[in-house]
């Protein structure tokens, strides 16, 4: 988990009862949002806190390990390679399953979203993306770490966002929200666009039944 201090609804990656499986929390000390959601981070000092994090989890019994940033997804090789479990750190992991089909990507940030983070996950780097507003309700929570939450006003943005990925990109088959805190809108988002939707809750529900099954 990120070092943030924002609210974490039903839906929430952060969100204990936003899973049917049993969870496990540890925050990433000093690591918050702006260290995560950047075109370029400190890679060292982010896999650092996320190899202690990993080792720490597992030693509680974790079986696998998720992140709360989809932006995480650049350090997918990485964590695995130092992870004493699997690790799925992003809901842009989706991309590489769902190929043929075209996806597009709403994402907390498209500033800081790069063709390095779709290529650490398999995805093509030039998938369609489109970002939630720099200066928005989403914004000020999410990434300024707000300590306030407008749920009606981020579900507009999130349904606005995706009326423009369609718009730009009418192939767009499949919309996959990068942002772990997007998956309470999903439902209208999906209503509004009348195309499937995929988060990193379908993301991990997935992973926890095939890392289960392994063991």
């Amino acid at each position: 988990m990120l070092d943030t201090r924002f609210p974490r609804i039903v839906g929430d990656v952060g969100n204990a009862t936003s899973y049917d499986f049993p969870v496990i929390f540890r925050r990433m000390e000093g690591i918050g949002s702006a260290d995560a959601v950047a075109a370029h981070p400190d890679r060292p000092r982010v896999l650092a806190a996320l190899k202690a994090n990993a080792e720490a989890l597992a030693a509680e019994g974790a079986v696998g390990l998720g992140t709360s940033c989809g932006f995480l997804a650049l350090y997918q090789d990485d964590l695995a390679a130092v992870s004493p479990v699997p690790v799925a750190t992003s809901a842009l992991l989706h991309i590489a399953r769902l190929q043929p089909r075209r996806v597009g990507v709403i994402t907390a940030s498209a500033k800081n979203l790069t063709p390095a983070h779709f290529e650490a996950v398999g995805a093509p780097g030039d998938t369609p993306v489109v970002g939630l507003p720099e200066d928005g309700s989403f914004a000020g929570t999410f990434l300024r770490n707000g300590s306030t939450l407008d749920r009606e006003a981020v579900e507009r943005e999130v349904v606005a966002a995706g009326r423009d990925l369609l718009e730009r990109y009418p192939a767009v088959e499949t919309i996959v929200l990068e942002c772990t805190n997007l998956p309470p809108y999903k439902p209208a988002l999906a209503k509004a666009l009348g195309l499937p939707v995929l988060d990193v809750l379908d993301l991990l529900k997935d992973f926890y039944r095939k890392v289960s099954a392994r063991r």
